[in-house]
């Protein structure tokens, strides 16, 4: 008998938007407390997700996407890194995509948390894409580089991992790092939009050609059997939880009102979907895959 396989196939999906490749590159996934999830009773959350046959705690993936435009190429968010068993696969999805970290020419970070920065550096702590400019709102830039937010942080470990990484992260691109403000096109076809408040800059990327366009949401939900259809609920970790709902509420709307296509750091593989109106609020539809995606 042959031996059993060990690993999945590689995380990797193409999608076109137009005349515009967009790939969903896995990083993997982290497992972490029911307790993360705010401002909805505990004993509904779970039963939520035991409601979508999700395990408890919940298990949240890590995606990146990878924009194919006009001869160039940029990556939306570089993952975790590999800190730990479950995450930090976006090296070797990159690799099984056909690119090597010298060809992308830009990186487009959503926002600055951990498991969105952590694949910036490299094992030496050098840029781990030596060739790319990084790109990030100036609202985001400015927040983890504030000292008095730092301070304001009570947990030693949080703020290490959440400051001084981020710090660190963009120091590796110091010399070409371009920040923005607003809406503004920072790569042919992909235009920024503001979606503030699980970080003060949280951006999403809008890709628009030949007709198509796709929103790539960034953190708008973290678990999406429990975001979708109940938006207050918040994160843990949501730096402004008024203004992140709020955002949640109006993206949500927005993507059933103009039937937008959606993708995801924290959908589940491949990431792409779209937001449907249910009673009196939203559901998520996963795009059906396709191996036709690439006519």
């Amino acid at each position: 008998m042959a031996q059993l396989p060990q690993t999945q196939v590689p995380g990797v999906y193409h999608r076109r938007v137009g005349d515009i490749l967009l790939t969903t590159l896995e990083d993997g996934f982290q497992d972490a407390p029911m307790a993360s999830v705010v401002n909805i009773p505990a004993d509904e959350a779970v039963a939520m997700m035991h409601a979508a046959f999700r395990p408890v705690p919940r298990r949240t993936p890590v995606q990146c996407f990878l924009i194919r435009s006009a001869g160039r190429i940029a990556l939306v968010d570089t993952g975790y890194g590999p800190v730990k068993p479950t995450v930090g696969k976006l090296a070797a999805n990159l690799a099984a995509a056909g690119i090597a970290p010298e060809e992308i020419d830009t990186i487009l970070m959503t926002h600055l948390h951990p498991d969105h920065f952590g694949g910036l550096r490299d094992s030496t702590g050098q840029a781990a894409y030596p060739h790319a400019t990084l790109h990030l709102a100036a609202e985001e830039h400015a927040y983890w580089h504030d000292d008095r937010a730092a301070a304001a942080e009570p947990d030693a470990t949080r703020r290490a991992a959440f400051f001084t990484q981020a710090r660190l992260a963009l120091a590796a691109y110091a010399g070409r790092t371009q920040t923005f403000n607003g809406v503004q096109e920072v790569f042919p076809g992909v235009t920024t939009m503001p979606l503030p408040g699980h970080t003060p800059g949280h951006t999403g990327y809008l890709i628009e050609s030949a007709g198509e366009t796709l929103l790539i949401w960034g953190d708008i939900v973290h678990v999406q059997e429990i975001q979708v259809a109940r938006p207050e609920a918040g994160m843990a970790v949501d730096v402004q939880p008024l203004q992140a709902e709020d955002t949640r509420r109006a993206i949500l709307e927005r993507a059933a009102r103009e039937r937008l296509t959606v993708a995801g750091m924290h959908l589940h593989f491949p990431a792409i979907a779209h937001v449907a109106r249910s009673g009196e609020g939203h559901a998520l539809v996963p795009e059906a895959w396709s191996s036709a995606a690439l006519v």
